[in-house]
């Protein structure tokens, strides 16, 4: 089958935003005298939405509702401002898009990021490449819900088999599976070939060129 359409993950695939969002929630954890962590720590907070990233990284003691929701909206005011200071598209990603540009491909973002930061990112560091930038804005409908990429394909009028889904994590490799479209994994991000694999990854590549080849 031809496939029409790409729908991308965000952190970890396309841009690599770990020190940027780690610098963010450190600066949140210095703020209430918290303990703060590592970069190699936060590369494993990271996929499930900045709320979920808040919960990991808060101490025991004071993971509750109540304080997960103040330091959430902390992270996002301080997140908002910071958001695309180090991050930077990975090697050979504007290369893909021209490419893929060029080729009339489709192309998305679907991410668990907020939907204003992933829409801010998005169109900040990708101007013009992407019909559609998608972020978390229900906690319902976070990935791996297919929901807003089976929605994507309705706005495409493509069948859900004719899309690529691409990502860095086993959430993204899930989602594609549940949406019925083909999971196409990333080993340059945050999880490991093994973890892609195992969640439903068909195909992990090394660099961007060879999503040129499964096209």
């Amino acid at each position: 089958m031809k496939f029409k359409g790409i729908i991308f993950d965000l952190d970890g695939t396309l841009v690599n935003s770990l020190e940027d969002i780690s610098d963010a929630m450190n600066t949140v954890l210095k703020g209430l005298n918290y303990p703060t962590h590592t970069y190699d720590t936060y590369q494993y907070f990271i996929g499930s939405g900045l709320r979920n990233l808040v919960s990991k990284a808060l101490p025991a003691s004071d993971n509750n509702e109540e304080q997960i929701e103040i330091c959430f909206e902390c992270m996002i005011e301080t997140y908002r401002e910071v958001c695309t200071i180090k991050t930077k598209p990975y090697e050979g990603i504007i290369e893909l898009l021209d490419n893929l540009a060029l080729q009339n491909i489709k192309l998305a973002v679907f991410s668990n990021k907020a939907d204003e930061l992933t829409k801010k990112i998005a169109s900040e560091i990708f101007p013009d490449y992407f019909d559609d930038a998608v972020g978390l804005s229900t906690e319902a409908l976070k990935k791996p819900n297919p929901f807003e990429a089976i929605e994507i394909s309705k706005k495409w009028n493509l069948k859900t088999e004719e899309i690529l889904f691409v990502g860095d994590s086993d959430i993204d490799m899930q989602t594609a599976v549940n949406a019925n479209m083909f999971p196409v994994g990333v080993s340059w991000g945050y999880r490991t070939e093994e973890e892609l694999k195992t969640s439903g990854a068909k195909v992990v590549i090394n660099n961007a060129s060879e999503l040129i080849e499964i096209l």
